[in-house]
């Protein structure tokens, strides 16, 4: 909204104890597209390789914390509250987790964008750990203040 100050990623994590911010995707249009998944209703769940949870990397998302998604270019975008964490193999993740990621129609579909997305960020593995998070839209930024 014009002449509406918007809080930085700085000033809402101060008001969200331990609250962490991140960024969707690896690219400025997938992050885009992720961001209006979740915008819409559409995306209510995500994954990443265990890998990339580690002390220099990502935080590993915790059930009740409020996290904030940013925008590609750092601004946040969305509050997002974990609903639920669980680990498995990459062959094993059902459909009904796959839906939920709003990304595709179908679970042969999720399986092949994300072995894509997978093998241009570290490699892949059928075997792999993936850590899979539910979540649920606390806040739009662009919308409203926190």
């Amino acid at each position: 909204m014009e002449g509406r100050n918007h809080m930085n990623a700085e000033q809402i994590q101060a008001k969200l104890a331990d609250s962490v911010t991140f960024t969707f995707g690896d690219n400025e249009e997938l992050c885009n597209d992720l961001l209006r998944l979740i915008r819409i209703g559409r995306k209510t769940a995500t994954c990443g390789a265990l890998r990339e949870f580690k002390p220099e990397g990502d935080a590993m998302p915790v059930v009740g914390r409020q996290d904030i998604a940013l925008n590609w270019d750092g601004t946040p975008a969305l509050v997002l509250e974990t609903l639920e964490v669980t680990q498995m193999r990459f062959c094993d993740v059902d459909e009904s987790f796959a839906l939920a990621e709003g990304e595709n129609d179908d679970l042969d579909g999720w399986r092949h964008d994300h072995q894509v997305y997978f093998e241009r960020n570290g490699g892949f593995d059928n075997e792999m750990i993936l850590v899979c998070e539910r979540f649920k839209l606390v806040h739009d930024c662009q919308l409203q203040e926190v």
